[in-house]
């Protein structure tokens, strides 16, 4: 029989899911996606709790605020540029901007205060990574310390801030450091097949692979890999020719439950899919 593909291998990671496990999901938009997915399939879990984050610094610095649960004060507050007339922080992704100081840091210390609980609760972490790629802030900002990583660069000046790529050390003891400092918890690792162009196919495939090699040893799921291989057609993609469209979506997130969860579980997870599913329908009358 021809083959029309390469298929990609997904073996069992060490580290499995079920839906006793209490899970958070942090990283890039694709872990929004498969975060949004294992909601509907009845995982209690929660997702990015200051918003999409990146990189693998970024993703530590939101993991030691969950750790500590400080309060963010008018320290942290930055207001966002390009005129949005909005107060931010370096932390969050500009979906929890408001119009004032007060405002952000009501709806920022009540999501921090929820979620600080149920990551020092969950003993399941899935780490997506979207990028080696980081800003850091320079001597030309007023907000912030100097060589601080920011997870969003808030719509302000790029004269503020020095663009680099992590090494692949500073990637891999970041991770370490995450993992080694949460022995409670079990990690599940993946690398974002959502690519970042705008600087290039090249950088993108330098900074991917950094990402990859930091997570050689670690217990890891292919979707880079799976959409990149074996759903490479362009039709598998959305109109911006680079996101993962929605067949892609549900085939990786098949092959994900296929992996990760057992056997046993699926029946359920499909049943509470398909309850999701008539709970999101609009009735006409």
């Amino acid at each position: 029989m021809m083959k029309l593909f390469t298929a990609v291998d997904t073996p069992q990671p060490d580290a499995q899911l079920s839906l006793k496990d209490k899970v958070m999901v942090l990283g890039s938009c694709f872990a929004d996606e498969i975060g949004t997915k294992m909601k509907a399939a009845g995982f209690d879990v929660m997702v990015n709790p200051f918003g999409t984050v990146y990189n693998p610094i970024s993703i530590k610095n939101a993991i030691d605020r969950l750790d500590s649960g400080k309060p963010f004060t008018e320290e942290d507050c930055v207001p966002m540029g390009a005129n949005a007339g909005l107060i931010c922080s370096w932390y969050h992704h500009t979906s929890f901007a408001k119009a004032t100081a007060e405002e952000f840091l009501q709806g920022a210390n009540a999501a921090l205060t929820t979620a600080s609980a149920h990551w020092h609760s969950c003993n399941k972490v899935v780490l997506t990574l979207g990028t080696a790629m980081v800003w850091q802030l320079n001597s030309n900002s007023q907000y912030g310390q100097k060589n601080t990583i920011v997870s969003n660069c808030l719509k302000r000046p790029a004269s503020e801030f020095d663009h680099r790529m992590l090494s692949l050390e500073e990637c891999s003891n970041t991770l370490n450091d995450i993992v080694n400092s949460h022995p409670d918890k079990e990690f599940i690792f993946t690398v974002s097949p959502i690519r970042h162009l705008g600087e290039g196919a090249h950088l993108n495939t330098l900074s991917k692979s950094t990402l990859q090699l930091s997570t050689a040893d670690k217990n890891y799921f292919p979707a880079y890999e799976i959409l990149l291989d074996e759903l490479r057609d362009y039709r598998f993609y959305a109109e911006d020719l680079v996101h993962p469209g929605k067949i892609a979506v549900d085939i990786i997130w098949d092959r994900f439950l296929q992996a990760l969860v057992p056997e046993s579980e699926h029946e359920t997870i499909k049943a509470n899919e398909r309850a999701s599913r008539r709970s999101a329908h609009r009735p006409i009358h």
